[in-house]
């Protein structure tokens, strides 16, 4: 689906640029301010953030639809990410290799989240054979529920789960990138434009390891492609 930049007071290479900037490097809103005005580009950092939130979940549903298909085991874990100076929850899960199959924020960790994220995590990447997963109830119980209702499907294909927190390991070396990005962001105000700014994060995070077809581009050309 191409986003549509209609309307929109400055150029859409103008804005592209804003958005990709923010969710690949650590950099404040006014840290990024100051660097396109010393490039002859003069926008408030209010408008920046009005860009990341209108633009970087367009953008990351694209990204999902056109992203390579993985096949294998799932890791899945969360993180933490500030919100209104509270902890809110980042579920992620990635294949055996660290590619990114899917994210979602959650202001609660309990077994109603963790199961939210099983089924869209599913509902985008197809069900996987086997997911690995901590030593957090709620996600056993989350997964185990997914489990009931593929059982009522009757389609005779359950997922095999397992607890093994060492095979976690590289998810949560994975976490490290985004936690990086965010800190300088000093929280978020609201939970939608802390789900809005995550999504072009991952995004650009995808970018960075390779999971589109899209050879010859560069980073910032793959973004742009994502957004045609």
């Amino acid at each position: 689906m191409t986003v549509d930049f209609k309307g929109a007071r400055y150029p859409k290479w103008v804005i592209l640029h804003a958005v990709f900037s923010y969710v690949r490097y650590a950099v404040s809103y006014r840290d990024l301010e100051e660097i396109l005005a010393e490039r002859g580009v003069k926008v408030d950092h209010t408008t920046l953030n009005r860009w990341v939130v209108k633009y970087a979940p367009k953008i990351a549903a694209n990204a999902q639809r056109r992203k390579r298909k993985l096949v294998g085991t799932w890791r899945v874990d969360e993180t933490y990410i500030k919100v209104r100076g509270k902890w809110t929850y980042l579920y992620r899960a990635t294949n055996r290799h660290g590619k990114t199959l899917d994210f979602m924020l959650s202001e609660r960790r309990d077994t109603a989240a963790a199961r939210r994220f099983f089924k869209q995590a599913i509902a985008t990447n197809g069900q996987p054979g086997v997911v690995n997963v901590d030593k957090s109830g709620s996600n056993l119980a989350g997964l185990q529920a997914v489990n009931v209702i593929l059982k009522f499907q009757g389609n005779g294909q359950l997922i095999t789960i397992r607890q093994k927190k060492y095979l976690n390991n590289i998810l949560e070396q994975d976490h490290r990138f985004i936690k990086r990005i965010t800190g300088p962001m000093l929280g978020f105000k609201a939970i939608h434009s802390a789900t809005a700014t995550i999504a072009g994060i991952e995004t650009a995070h995808m970018i960075r390891k390779g999971q589109f077809d899209l050879n010859g581009l560069t980073a910032f050309q793959q973004f742009a492609e994502l957004a045609a």
